[in-house]
């Protein structure tokens, strides 16, 4: 298309109807877009973690980070595979509402809404979510966890806290019927906590910082939200607007984009093999299609 038609279809579209938009925005802060519907099969490792893209405009679920790079963000809560990034589903975070009270138990709502549907997959979340209380709501669904925990969980035990005397490197195990927690010293004076319900047993790597075989499958499959902020932000669709849905329609292009892409090279492997450009590729085809 033209670039005269490129800004006409920019400034005029919609995803909704604005004559009753007002009415239905009472109740739904996200009545001004649709969301779509995401199908694909994730590898037995899934990623629960945050999405983030910058936006200043006015937004009624616009989020202040003072301490991320960009400070005024709308976030998504993302499940991606943590083998490819792919985000398997998502959920547009949209705050409370005026007058509302803060939502109790904001990270185990979270990761139920973002497991629906999985089943014999492994979770990894960041300390935000896990609690034990999850651990087991997700071991009814047949779905384990595996996740940092912050040392002021009441179910923690008062021994994995204790810093004193504790040897760098060294590993501290608790073990439940359902859970495994281990406190890790990774040098003088600092722990690192970690729950899982796929790990029964206290294996130590063989590497010369001892760490225990729970932290290497953590750092294994962590931080594929990031990892797809990245690869998306590499090649995006998004311009300057000051209409938050449109930031989310530029967002899902971009995430879809990529998701055909991870579909793509599955069914494909021998596709353009070895070269670093076959997403750039991937996507100039359908563009001058």
């Amino acid at each position: 298309m033209s670039l005269n038609t490129f800004h006409v279809f920019y400034r005029v579209i919609r995803f909704d109807d604005r004559e009753t938009r007002q009415g239905r925005c009472e109740r739904d802060k996200l009545a001004a877009i649709q969301q779509l519907p995401i199908l694909y099969n994730p590898g037995p490792h899934v990623t629960v973690d945050e999405c983030l893209f910058a936006f200043c405009g006015c937004c009624p679920f616009r989020q202040h980070m003072p301490i991320k790079p960009a400070k005024y963000v709308i976030k998504i809560w993302a499940a991606c595979d943590a083998q490819t990034s792919y985000a398997w589903n998502r959920q547009v975070f949209i705050s409370k509402s005026p007058g509302e009270a803060p939502e109790k138990n904001q990270g185990l709502r979270v990761v139920l809404d973002m497991a629906e549907g999985l089943n014999g997959h492994s979770i990894t979340c960041d300390h935000f979510f896990t609690l034990y209380a999850l651990d087991e709501e997700l071991l009814k669904r047949k779905v384990t966890m595996l996740g940092t925990v912050r040392k002021n969980k009441s179910e923690l035990p008062s021994e994995l806290l204790v810093m004193k005397n504790r040897k760098v490197t060294s590993s501290m195990f608790v073990f439940t019927d359902k859970a495994t927690v281990v406190s890790y010293c990774p040098k003088k004076g600092k722990k690192v906590l970690l729950m899982s319900t796929m790990h029964k047993d206290a294996v130590l790597s063989t590497r010369e910082d001892r760490k225990p075989q729970m932290f290497l499958d953590y750092n294994k499959t962590r931080g594929r939200g990031d990892y797809l902020d990245k690869v998306t932000a590499t090649y995006s669709c998004r311009r300057m607007t000051a209409r938050w849905p449109l930031v989310i329609f530029f967002n899902i292009i971009d995430v879809s984009t990529y998701s055909a892409f991870v579909i793509w090279s599955e069914i494909n492997k021998d596709w353009n093999s070895g070269k670093l450009s076959r997403r750039r590729i991937f996507l100039e085809q359908p563009g001058y299609a």
